[in-house]
């Protein structure tokens, strides 16, 4: 029997995977990646890994979830150290805890290796903090995508009263049901928004506005998935903190050393 690795691999950032994550990667026979995983990572793999693309488009999925279960059990039970890549956090809306699952029933070994996710990592390098003890005291991490039902309207009324910053995830197909659900039940107009557009990436692309105008920003800009969404007053703070464009135009000290 083998031995399966549920693995962060934090939120675009090569850099900023954690160093467990790294070991699996290196000692893996059959590493199993998903879209958003920094391709950088793969080089640490043995030479002689069997690389796996699981790759998801949004409403595409190249590989089926079930499949993804198959090839972790049938691996596993034939001796080899599988590791399962995914972006982020493998629990925070990564679909780890269905694959824990799997490998539970079989009785097969696995461990989960939390990564950072671009709830946080997104909007720190935008210059947003998620909590601030002068106007945010709570935080939600969010799906963007939603069901049409009378449950799903109440959560939106209790994130829109309840909560003081949002993280949402995988919502800008979704933005103008977002946006619609959160000012019908009692969200400021005036109410700071952010995405942030591949997040912790040379290419990432940040643009803010308000709950009012923030659909008009995202076409005019051409806003895509992957992006986070952040809304909240703690978006404010981005014009003060904002530091990875500055970062971005002048050589990193801590890269150089790598």
């Amino acid at each position: 029997m083998g031995k399966v690795y549920l693995v962060g691999a934090g939120p675009g950032d090569p850099e900023l995977i954690t160093l467990k994550a790294i070991k699996c990667i290196q000692q893996a026979d059959v590493i199993l990646y998903d879209r958003l995983v920094n391709k950088e990572l793969l080089s640490y793999a043995k030479k002689e890994a069997d690389l796996i693309y699981c790759g998801k488009l949004p409403d595409y999925h190249l590989m089926k979830q079930e499949t993804i279960h198959h090839f972790l059990i049938r691996y596993a039970k034939s001796g080899k150290i599988v590791t399962r890549l995914k972006g982020g956090d493998p629990f925070v809306f990564g679909r780890g805890a269905e694959e824990a699952e799997a490998l539970a029933k079989q009785k097969i070994p696995f461990e989960i290796v939390p990564g950072i996710t671009s709830g946080i990592a997104a909007a720190a390098y935008a210059g947003i903090p998620v909590t601030h003890r002068d106007v945010s005291a709570s935080v939600a991490f969010v799906t963007g995508h939603h069901k049409n039902d009378e449950k799903e309207d109440e959560k939106w009324a209790s994130l829109a009263k309840g909560i003081d910053t949002l993280a949402i995830y995988m919502g800008v197909g979704n933005l103008p049901y977002i946006q619609e659900q959160l000012l019908k039940n009692g969200k400021s107009k005036e109410t700071p928004v952010a995405l942030v557009h591949w997040g912790t990436t040379d290419v990432q692309k940040t643009v803010t506005g308000t709950l009012e105008n923030i659909l008009d920003v995202v076409r005019e800009e051409n806003i895509k998935n992957p992006s986070m969404i952040i809304i909240g007053e703690v978006v404010r703070y981005r014009e003060k903190i904002k530091w990875f464009e500055e970062k971005m135009q002048t050589s990193s000290p801590i890269s150089e050393a790598l």
